[in-house]
């Protein structure tokens, strides 16, 4: 609603009238409407006109707003503003108007008051008529009669007639008005502008009235009985507008009251001075005075205090549970805001338990209206005693709002919880803490670090009562034990709580108030190298594992920031600051961790999974501090990771180090090279000793080793290979030294793992150094015959009996391939680079065949039921193994290794896996179009073909259902989201065409009509095919239809038999909007056949349409006597035993039978696009 504004001039009239009357009117012709302003800060010239009255003080009222305008009161005729256009002026200017409006209603107060009903009237977005009827006395017998809102449908107006004393207003509005938005519900800039605009009018209202015309018992009175009376109108405007306008005009109230409190006491304490004085003599004069003005604001106080009740009653206790949310929510958050400022009226639980019941609301704001308001009482230490029944009352449902869908209500809920806990010792049970503390492993960052705010200052307590018992030690020692103290208490909540595994969302959560704690690698270090004998029994090898965890996660959340997955909602950006406090932090753990990290490696040498965390620890040095160049200090670290690795060969720690040497090796430092020189030195053992260990165990074709060369042979390979992953080490030519074991019969399968994985890292690192390496033809050509090897080795292993060394096989042959075609597509023509190598027809059908075997299992294999076989975990890890495959299959057709129609196999797929595998095929699709929409289309109708024909050849055959066959239903299914692709049918015109005269070749051809076979085997493809036809182009449909019309000239058809139903049903769908008629609106596959004793032709007589027509106008033209009234059937869902019937239009139509046979001698009409076809 869209507030207009006019101030209609009345003449003043004597106040003994009884029964006159005055109107407001707000046309839609003089004024123009603010409220569609963009901008609304730019100040505004007032529109033309008077307020209802003249007043006498125009002239001072006019140059306060002058001076208010910026000196505009210089001019010779200044305009007078209404009230409404105020709120476009400012605050300055806002006083100044009230000031004017506070002297005219001193002296005509009917009239200027009547300007302010007309006010709010306006800020309600009302675009009627404000009438204002006087009466006596509220007792009157047909006031209440009166009171009444009501719709006049013929005039199409509204009416509301309401009391407010003296007078009864009618408010008369247009009735679709209640649809459009209003100021306060409009989006953008002004919705909030006019909002905060119009609670500063209320507020400045009450406040410049406060010592004057607030205490004449008229103008707050009928203030409060407008609205009121507004704010219980069913208009959502009315009630929404006047229910924030009463509130805060009790919010002022109450500002007032809060003065008159601080006048009563002042005076008190006056009062309370002048009695010491006088206390042997008689009342002073002086005194008198005093209390004369206590009692007087008394009396004031009291009179604002029944005004707030009577707001409070009136419309709080009505509009708290409005069915507007908004409304809920402005009341709740001014409950809150009287409650903090006039506690001693509000703050009881007559009033909190609102506050506690409007907890339970299902809209999340008013939940966050009522936490933030508890937060600001229990801020203040002087109101918690009022407190402790609402507290324990409502304890249970502040905790469980924790767990609130809505993510800022669930954090303020917890920064609630921390101020109770903080304020109230007793308030919280162990228990309720156990509850809360959980949430440092939440999703939500926000919520997680509010969570580890509170466990840290649980940890802080604990602390601090060890350093207290700790008197006779010095300083160091006391924050050395304190720090102990509270590591301690981490380890155990982390150890006891049993949620989560990764430390690492632990120390996230207490980074922002427990920084300095975890930033305290001195301390952390050293607690991890104390022995037991120093000061009590010392850490268990569980909480050192776990402290070296929180050293490597306090390490890593100094150097990379807050990111960490499957946790949001942290800060993306840094600033200034804290990019350079990140670089502060990792140049101190540089310096001291690169002396310290060798000592730590020695003591834990032996435990596996704290030496494998602490190898992470190099990653995050910072090359360019000075202490990294303390090739000493390098050259310890690294031999203690030589060390390390000569002991340990499991796949975290070796994986570890090899990322670890990797960021020692960069740069051309001293230091870097110190790192390579040691890698080189044990990348050069381990390939002597497999060496070695490889001649003692290849005997021939044959591996024969016992179990210790075995083991010796698979750590070391597994050492390589995580190194290989890593580092380039194509110069010790572990090709030659490992394919071997490809051909060599009885590996084991841990072996062939890890050699597989070596040579595809081989092959990866050589393609990539192509450029460099590649200096002769013959070393090209020596890279090809090493790439066909191994294709031939890994096609071989396809085959394998163990399934991790088929997916491994599977994988690398398809990485390499993805990486040979890369280079070969960015290789430079001026120097030598790899030669082309295509797969054998024999690799490419295996892979093709590896996808659907191991990809895309059976129904009754299916991943959704499968779950009873083992845990969830099981089942989504074997998910991810499959979603792999299929990826890299994916990118073999992306990349043109695989010719593109190989994917037919995989898009057949697109439906019945698409909770699994759809968005990888959808992607496949998509890029295969990018490459050649042409080629990607005749895909899809490759792949819909060969859906077709099994099933065709099933059904023939009469077996039982095989896993590769689809339902007739599902196949049309799978074209109709193939369709949906097709999303800009002018760009794909060519290609929905392509695959239109490709449908139709492929069931008319080499079809010959004979009386044992009278239709083509094939003709229900055409109901599939049918669902490309909404994406033809107008003209393209008469082309497609002329096609069809060729290869069923020579064919005898009779439309009414079942068999030639496909064909109906196909002609139909490209007649559509070939003609522009909605010729088979009603033919979908989706909708049911109409009812036999109502034909499709009264139905679309009833909506307004032309009458269907089956035939083309070039059919008309032959045989204009002959015309058909047959219209397609509709047709019915298809059973899976028989797709292809399709069922009989009903008997009730009359049919020609001439109409039946089909003719293609016609021409095509002038306006058709011909597509060569």
């Amino acid at each position: 609603m869209i507030p207009e504004s006019r101030s209609s001039e009345q003449t003043k009239k004597s106040h003994d009238e009884a029964n006159s009357s005055g109107a407001v009117n707000h046309s839609e012709d003089e004024s123009g409407n603010e409220n569609q302003q963009k901008n609304v800060r730019r100040r505004k010239r007032p529109h033309k006109g008077s307020e209802n009255v003249q007043r006498k003080s125009a002239r001072a009222g006019c140059s306060r707003v002058g001076r208010a305008r910026g000196g505009r009161g210089k001019r010779r005729h200044v305009e007078n503003v209404t009230l409404f256009e105020v709120l476009t002026m400012g605050r300055s200017a806002m006083r100044a108007v009230i000031d004017d409006w506070i002297q005219a209603y001193v002296t005509d107060r009917d009239s200027s008051l009547l300007d302010l009903i007309s006010f709010f009237i306006q800020c309600c977005g009302c675009k009627g008529v404000v009438t204002a009827e006087m009466c006596q006395s509220k007792e009157d017998s047909d006031v209440m009669s009166k009171m009444v809102e009501e719709l006049d449908e013929v005039a199409s107006m509204q009416y509301k007639k309401f009391l407010a004393f003296p007078w009864i207003l009618t408010v008369t509005w247009p009735m679709d008005t209640d649809s459009v938005e209003y100021p306060l519900t409009q989006s953008g800039p002004y919705g909030r502008w006019f909002h905060s605009e119009f609670c500063d009018f209320v507020s400045v209202l009450v406040a410049q009235c406060q010592h004057s015309v607030v205490f004449d018992s008229y103008l707050m009175h009928t203030l409060i009985s407008l609205l009121t009376e507004l704010s219980n109108s069913y208009i959502r405007a009315f009630r929404h507008t006047c229910t924030l306008a009463a509130v805060k005009l009790l919010s002022a109230l109450v500002g007032v009251a809060l003065s008159l409190s601080v006048g009563i006491e002042n005076s008190q304490k006056l009062c309370k001075v002048q009695k010491t004085k006088t206390t042997r003599q008689k009342v002073t004069p002086q005194l008198e005075r005093i209390q004369k003005k206590i009692a007087e604001l008394q009396g004031k106080r009291a009179e604002i205090e029944s005004m707030m009740d009577i707001v409070f009653k009136g419309v709080f206790l009505k509009r708290y549970r409005d069915v507007l949310p908004e409304i809920r929510s402005i009341c709740v958050e001014e409950l809150g805001l009287w409650m903090k400022l006039y506690s001693s009226e509000f703050l009881n639980d007559t009033y909190l338990k609102y506050m506690g019941w409007m907890m339970y609301d299902k809209i999340p704001d008013v939940r966050l209206k009522c936490v933030l308001g508890l937060q600001r009482l229990f801020e203040d230490p002087l109101l918690l005693p009022k407190l402790d029944l609402f507290t324990s009352r409502f304890k249970e449902r502040l905790i469980s709002m924790t767990l609130d869908k809505d993510n800022e209500v669930s954090l303020q809920t917890m920064k609630l919880l921390l101020l109770i806990s903080r304020t109230c010792d007793d308030v919280l049970s162990p228990d309720d803490y156990k509850q809360l503390l959980q949430f440092v492993y939440s999703s939500q960052r926000p919520l997680a670090a509010a969570a580890g705010e509170l466990l840290y200052s649980r940890l802080l307590s604990s602390g601090a009562h060890t350093s207290d018992s700790q008197d006779d030690i010095n300083e160091e020692e006391a924050h050395k034990l304190q720090t102990s103290a509270r590591l301690k208490s981490l380890l155990q909540f982390h150890q006891e709580s049993e949620l989560h595994k990764h430390v690492v969302y632990l120390v996230d959560s207490l980074w922002d108030c427990g920084g300095a704690l975890l930033k305290d690698w001195a301390a952390l270090t050293s607690i991890l190298l104390q022995e037991p004998s120093s000061h009590g029994p010392g850490l268990t090898l569980a909480e050192q594992a776990l402290l070296a965890e929180i050293l490597v996660a306090s390490v890593r959340q100094a150097s990379e920031g807050p990111a960490l997955a499957g946790r949001s909602g942290a800060k993306k950006a840094m600033n200034a600051r804290e990019k350079k406090l990140q670089t502060d932090d990792c140049t101190k753990l540089t310096q001291h961790l690169l002396t310290v990290l060798p000592k730590l490696l020695n003591k834990f040498s032996s435990s596996a999974d704290v030496v494998a965390s602490l190898l992470r620890i190099p990653q995050f040095f910072i090359p360019e501090c000075p202490e990294a160049e303390n090739t000493q200090a390098v050259s310890s670290l690294v031999a203690e990771l030589g060390a390390v690795l000569d002991f340990h060969s499991g796949p975290a720690v070796v994986e570890a180090a090899a990322r670890t040497y990797l960021s020692l090796c960069g740069g051309e430092t001293s230091c870097g090279s110190v790192a390579r020189d040691a890698r080189d030195s044990l990348v050069q053992t381990w390939v002597d000793k497999l060496t070695v260990l490889l001649e003692d165990s290849l005997q021939g074709d044959c591996f024969s080793a016992d179990e210790e060369k075995t083991g010796d042979i698979l750590s070391t390979l597994r050492k390589l290979r995580a190194f290989h992953s890593c580092h380039d080490l194509s110069r010790w030519s572990l090709f030659q030294l490992l394919s071997p074991l490809l051909s060599a019969g009885g590996a084991p399968p841990e072996v062939l793992l890890e050699v597989l994985q070596c040579l595809c890292f081989f092959l990866i690192w050589s393609l990539n150094g192509s450029s460099g390496t590649l200096t002769s033809r013959e070393k090209a050509v020596a890279q090809r015959l090493q790439l066909r090897l191994f294709c031939e080795r890994s096609h071989h292993s396809l085959s394998h009996s163990d399934h991790s060394v088929r997916h491994q096989a599977f994988l690398g042959v398809c990485d390499v391939l993805v990486a040979h075609s890369y280079q070969t597509h960015v290789w430079d023509p001026t120097s030598f680079g790899p030669l082309l190598h295509t797969p054998s027809p024999k690799l490419q059908r295996a892979l093709s065949t590896f996808v659907c075997m191991h990809v895309f299992v059976g129904p009754d294999c299916d991943s959704q039921s499968r779950v009873s076989e083992g845990s969830e975990v099981e089942r989504l890890e074997d998910l991810h193994r499959r979603r792999n495959l299929l990826a890299a299959f994916c990118k073999l057709i992306v990349h043109g290794v695989l010719e593109m129609s190989t994917a037919a196999e995989v898009f057949m797929y697109y439906t019945k896996y698409y909770n699994d595998f759809g968005d990888i095929i959808k992607e496949t699709m998509y890029r295969a179009r990018q490459t050649d929409k042409i080629e990607s289309s005749r895909t899809l109708v490759l792949c819909l073909q060969q859906l077709f024909v099994r099933l065709k050849k099933q059904q023939e055959s009469g077996g039982r259902a095989e896993a590769g066959v689809q339902t007739f239903t599902s196949i049309k299914e799978l074209a109709r989201r193939f369709a949906l692709t097709f999303g800009d049918t002018v760009k794909f015109r060519e290609c929905v065409v392509m695959m239109h005269r490709t449908g139709i070749e492929f069931v008319f051809q080499e079809f010959s009509q004979t009386p044992e076979t009278p239709t083509p085997a094939l003709l229900s493809y055409l109901t599939i095919l049918s669902e490309f036809s909404s994406k033809l182009l107008k003209p393209d449909k008469k082309t497609v239809f002329m096609y069809l019309q060729k290869h069923t000239a020579e064919l005898f058809i009779n439309l009414r038999d079942e068999c030639w139903q496909p064909l109906v049903y196909y002609r139909a769908s490209l007649l559509t909007a070939a003609e522009g008629e909605d010729a088979v609106s009603g033919v979908s596959s989706d909708r049911k056949p109409p009812p036999p004793n109502r034909s499709p032709f009264s139905k679309q007589k009833l909506e307004g349409s032309k009458s269907p027509c089956l035939f083309s106008p070039v059919d008309s033209k032959v045989s204009k006597g002959h015309r058909s009234k047959f219209s397609p059937s509709h047709q019915e869902k298809t059973t899976d035993l028989d797709p292809f019937s399709i069922p009989l239009e009903p008997a009730a139509r009359s049919l020609h039978p001439e109409g039946f046979v089909l003719s293609s001698s016609n021409e095509a009409e002038d306006d058709t696009v011909e597509i060569e076809l």
